[in-house]
């Protein structure tokens, strides 16, 4: 294909794949797209792994690396003890959650003692970012993409010393402006449909107006985002001045996708009305399945969710004892699952190994731009 982010990084086709899961990233990358590897909730270590795995499965073909590095969050800066945000907690907040699970069957009696997840605040603070950096540097890494905000002027400095892009997510106008005179060169332009975090502005509406906006910055690529699950839907993106894609909810309830069995059952049974942008789990807005998890924090009575990253820090253990509870049968645990993900999930009906989504992006792109082709008379 004739794309800047083809020729750029020399790829086939400019699909880009973000996920958790080493697994997608080397299958979409080997089958002629670009796979992001989304690594802020691993230790250093746990992310040498990760990529060494990688790197032998995709013979020098290119691949990036997402962190989530918040402009504004609590404790920015790290000065605070983990003792000291947790007692930013109110107790209300925490019983809040021990009703939730109790009224469906799930102990509470050592969700705050046992290590039901691991703590990756620190991942979200530059320091800590620096760490993964450290690691993802030592790895032939294409792009660099932060998941929240203008990325830190040191980690700009650092992917320009080694000839690695940086992108950065994009849900407004003005946020694409902030990226721009940063020096962003790919902006992954997010509409409100996406899973995880997202604004408010549809995919549709956002990814024009931010072309607009960037006129001045012509050596700027844009990635479309949000609810894009079909080739069909890509064609129309690149329709509107976008240089390739960017997906995530897809890969999801793909054979290799880290999603648990039982989120990935709801997610195929799912249509595009089961999602909700909710603050329930983070702390900032995320699209996620709907479930009783979310429908609780919602309701009349119910405790207004903490800022980032003090939400995650009663989220995480809870969620991961639900994970843990529903694969093992508890249907009460069932119930309580959920997982991001965006409106795409309409379209996501069938488990299919990450290659073949692929494979049938090509294919239904490429029928889309005939028949938009045929729409253009000949003279």
């Amino acid at each position: 294909m004739r794309s800047a982010l083809c020729e750029r990084f020399g790829i086939e086709f400019p699909l880009f794949a973000f996920t958790h899961c080493r697994d997608v990233v080397a299958e979409v990358t080997n089958a002629g797209g670009f796979g992001v590897l989304g690594a802020v909730a691993l230790t250093p270590e746990a992310l040498e792994v990760e990529l060494d795995w990688i790197d032998k499965r995709v013979g020098g073909k290119p691949y990036g690396v997402d962190l989530l590095i918040p402009n504004k969050m609590e404790d920015k800066t790290g000065d605070l003890t983990a003792a000291d945000l947790a007692a930013r907690v109110p107790p209300g907040h925490r019983r809040h959650i021990e009703q939730l699970l109790a009224s469906h069957g799930v102990d509470t009696s050592d969700l705050w003692t046992a290590k039901w997840a691991h703590d990756y605040t620190d991942n979200m603070r530059e320091g800590g970012a620096q760490k993964l950096l450290d690691v993802a540097f030592a790895h032939p890494i294409a792009m660099f993409v932060n998941a929240l905000g203008v990325p830190p002027k040191s980690v700009m400095e650092r992917c320009r010393a080694k000839g690695i892009a940086v992108g950065a997510l994009t849900g407004a106008r003005e946020h694409a402006l902030k990226h721009a005179a940063a020096g962003v060169d790919v902006l992954v332009v997010s509409g409100t449909e996406a899973g995880g975090h997202c604004g408010e502005v549809s995919t549709m509406v956002l990814v024009p107006e931010v072309l607009d906006a960037i006129r001045d910055y012509p050596d700027i690529q844009v990635l479309a985002a949000g609810g894009i699950a079909t080739g069909r839907q890509m064609a129309a993106c690149m329709a509107m001045g976008a240089a390739g894609v960017w997906t995530g909810s897809v890969w999801l309830t793909t054979a290799e996708a880290e999603t648990i069995p039982t989120v990935k059952k709801k997610m195929l049974a799912a249509t595009s009305r089961d999602t909700v942008r909710s603050r329930s789990r983070t702390g900032k807005p995320t699209r996620q399945l709907k479930s009783a998890w979310t429908e609780a924090w919602h309701g009349e009575g119910s405790p207004d969710p903490l800022p980032m990253p003090l939400q995650g820090l009663i989220s995480r253990p809870a969620l991961a004892k639900v994970d843990k509870l529903a694969e093992a049968g508890h249907e009460g645990a069932k119930e309580l699952a959920t997982y991001y993900v965006g409106q795409a999930v309409g379209l996501m009906n069938a488990e299919m190994r990450a290659r073949d989504v692929v494979y049938e992006f090509k294919r239904d792109f490429a029928e889309a731009v005939e028949r938009l082709s045929a729409t253009v008379a000949d003279d």
